[in-house]
C-alpha cells in the first residue's frame, strides 16, 4: 500500500480549508450578465453550506470586468456570518478603498510567474506588478485586513509553455515580502500534472511553510483532482474550488473552468479529511447557479448525485 494513503491517514492533513471562488473567479468568466440577486443568493447559499472563506466580489474597473461591477451591492446585501472571511480582488488603491467601504475581510492581489502572461493580463512586467501592489498591500495591512496574493501560471503559460520553478519561488517570495498572509499557487490554464505539482510545492517548501500556500487548480486537461491529491501528499492543506465548476481562462481554448467544489469535497470525504462543508448543500447550490445562468453543471459528482435523486435513489 502507498504509505501516503495508509488507513490512519498520518501522511495527509486531517483537515483542509476549501476557499470557494465561484462567486468571483467563476462568474467573472460568464459573458451574459448575472443578476445581482442571483449573486447574493449564491454567496448566501455557500456560506450556509459551511464555507469559512468565500471569494465574493472584485473591485476592478467595470470597463475590464463588467460582470463584477455590482460588487458593492453584493457585499451590502449578503447575510454576514460570524467568523466568515469574505474576499475581494483589489488591483489598485481605488479598488482597495471600494473593498474597505464594502466591509470585506480579505483583499486579494494578483501577479504571474510568467512575464508574457503578466504583460497580457495586467499590462506590466512581474517586477512592475509587485511595485504597483506595494501601496495596496501596505494600506490593507494598516487597515487590519487580511491580505492574500495569487500567482497565476505557476505550472504553465499559454505563451511560454512550462514555467521554471525558480520563477514561481521568486514571485511567492515577493508576495510574502509584501505582507501576504496566504499565497495562492495557481494552475491558471490547467496544464499541470501530479509529478509537476509535487515538485513545485516541494520547492516552495524551501521558501515558506506550506501552511501559507494554497492550491488553485483548473481542470482543462482533467488533472485537477490528481493534482490536488499530489499537493495534499506534499503537505498543502488549503485549496480553491468553484461550485459547479464555474469559471475558465480566456487564454485556454476548451478550458472547462475551475475544479468543481463538489468533486473536491467528494475526494476529501473519500480520504477521510474533514472540511466542515455540507456536500449535499453544495450540490443543491451548484444546481441552483447552473439553472440560474443557463449553463451545464460542470461537476461530475453534482450531476451524478442529482441524477440519482431524480431516479428516486437516496439523497447521498
Amino acid at each position: 500500500m502507498n504509505p501516503l494513503l495508509e488507513a490512519d491517514g498520518a501522511a495527509l492533513p486531517a483537515r483542509v480549508k476549501i476557499v470557494e471562488v465561484g462567486p468571483r473567479d467563476g462568474l467573472q468568466a460568464e459573458a451574459a450578465h448575472v443578476p445581482t440577486p442571483v449573486k447574493i443568493e449564491l454567496v448566501d447559499r455557500l456560506a450556509a453550506a459551511g464555507f469559512a472563506n468565500i471569494e465574493a466580489a472584485s473591485f476592478v474597473s467595470p470597463k475590464w470586468v463588467p460582470q463584477m461591477a455590482d460588487g458593492a451591492d453584493v457585499m451590502a446585501s449578503v447575510t454576514r456570518r460570524d467568523g466568515m472571511i469574505y474576499s475581494a480582488l483589489t488591483p489598485n488603491m481605488r479598488g482597495l478603498e471600494a473593498a474597505q467601504a464594502a466591509r470585506v475581510d480579505e483583499v486579494v492581489i494578483f501577479g504571474a510567474a510568467s512575464e508574457s502572461f503578466s504583460q497580457r493580463n495586467i499590462n506590466c512586467s512581474i517586477a512592475e506588478s509587485i511595485e504597483r501592489f506595494r501601496p495596496v498591500a501596505a494600506a490593507a495591512k494598516a487597515a487590519g485586513l487580511r491580505l492574500r496574493g495569487s500567482v497565476s501560471c505557476a505550472f504553465g503559460c499559454p505563451f511560454e509553455g512550462e514555467v521554471p520553478v525558480q520563477a514561481v519561488q521568486d514571485v511567492v517570495r515577493r508576495m510574502l515580502d509584501l505582507g501576504c498572509d496566504e499565497v495562492d499557487v495557481a494552475d491558471t490554464i490547467g496544464v499541470g500534472t501530479a509529478r509537476q505539482v509535487a515538485g513545485v510545492f516541494d520547492a516552495l517548501a524551501t521558501v515558506t511553510p506550506l501552511s501559507r500556500l494554497s492550491g488553485h487548480f483548473h481542470d482543462t486537461y482533467g488533472q485537477a483532482l490528481a493534482n490536488i491529491l499530489a499537493a495534499l501528499q506534499s503537505g498543502v492543506s488549503i485549496f480553491h474550488a468553484s461550485v459547479a465548476g464555474l469559471g475558465g481562462c480566456p487564454y485556454a481554448p476548451g478550458a472547462t473552468g475551475n475544479v468543481a467544489t463538489e468533486d473536491v469535497l467528494y475526494l476529501m470525504e473519500g480520504l477521510g479529511i474533514v472540511t466542515g462543508i455540507d456536500l449535499d448543500a453544495v450540490i443543491d447550490t451548484g444546481d441552483f447557479i447552473s439553472r440560474a445562468i443557463g449553463r451545464p453543471n460542470g461537476s461530475r459528482v453534482g450531476r451524478a448525485r442529482l441524477a440519482r435523486r431524480a431516479s428516486g435513489g437516496a439523497r447521498s
